[in-house]
């Protein structure tokens, strides 16, 4: 097993596997029995993001500076639902977690508040999906995917039938955020190829800085298409709003998505 640099301060056990925290360096990490860090948090900033790739997914804001509806699949330690429950007061979140012990991790050792805006519900993303597609379309206007589990991302939320799903429960002007590993790369082409196709290649890719993660974006069909100035003026607001280096993100999508660029912004 691999021997975590720091403290040990919390080890359980469910049907899934093991549920560990360490604190190192000022830094606390939920891991599943494995190296890789789920989510992170710095014990003395704790509604700050710390991981870089939950950094990344913020990039959300330059499209879509105030979310009103969200879903998210998968919880980790709550550090991106503290964040947004913290920035955005008028926001409610459901989240679907698959793991309850990792519900009861991050209301314990993350400080996932107990907040009337929040809703937790704890089954299967994709199943979920599924079901509400079949009820009530253009539910949310912001969808967020991080189901990893400790040998990499959920297979079920990366194929056509789910992203078709998502697609029903977003509204038109919305927007899909999901969390990739890109060091498989059949597995983020097959994943990339899925979101196209259902999104009509309204679609964005980030890549975390000295990290394997890959950030997708997938856009509503009336999701306005704003010009690379506009997004470039609008990040140095951003920055200074939230401490985020919101100008490198989009300095990374002008560079990794020359294919699709028209499909998202204004020429």
């Amino acid at each position: 097993m691999y021997k975590y640099e720091g403290q040990l301060v919390h080890q359980s056990h469910d049907d899934e596997g093991v549920i560990e925290i360490i604190d190192h360096d000022g830094v606390r990490a939920l891991h599943f029995g494995s190296e890789a860090r789920q989510s992170t948090m710095l014990l003395d900033d704790p509604n700050q993001l710390h991981s870089l790739y939950a950094r990344a997914m913020m990039a959300l804001l330059l499209f879509h500076d105030n979310p009103k509806d969200i879903l998210m699949i998968g919880l980790g330690g709550g550090t991106v639902t503290k964040f947004l429950l913290h920035q955005f007061a008028e926001c409610n979140i459901k989240v679907i977690e698959y793991r309850r012990g990792v519900l009861k991790i991050a209301r314990s050792h993350f400080g996932l508040p107990l907040d009337p805006r929040l809703k937790v519900k704890i089954g299967c993303g994709a199943e979920y999906v599924n079901q509400q597609s079949k009820i009530k379309s253009a539910q949310h206007d912001l969808i967020m995917i991080d189901a990893f589990d400790h040998s990499g991302m959920a297979p079920e939320v990366g194929n056509e039938i789910f992203f078709d799903h998502c697609r029903t429960l977003l509204s038109d002007t919305g927007l899909l955020v999901i969390n990739l590993w890109g060091t498989d790369k059949n597995l983020f082409q097959t994943v990339a190829w899925n979101m196209g196709r259902v999104f009509d290649w309204r679609i964005l890719f980030l890549p975390v800085r000295r990290r394997g993660n890959i950030i997708g974006f997938a856009f509503g069909e009336n999701k306005p298409k704003p010009s690379m100035k506009e997004l470039q003026l609008k990040a140095k607001q951003l920055e200074q709003q939230y401490q985020l280096e919101f100008p490198v993100f989009v300095q990374d999508f002008k560079r990794n998505n020359n294919k699709v660029l028209n499909r998202v912004f204004r020429q």
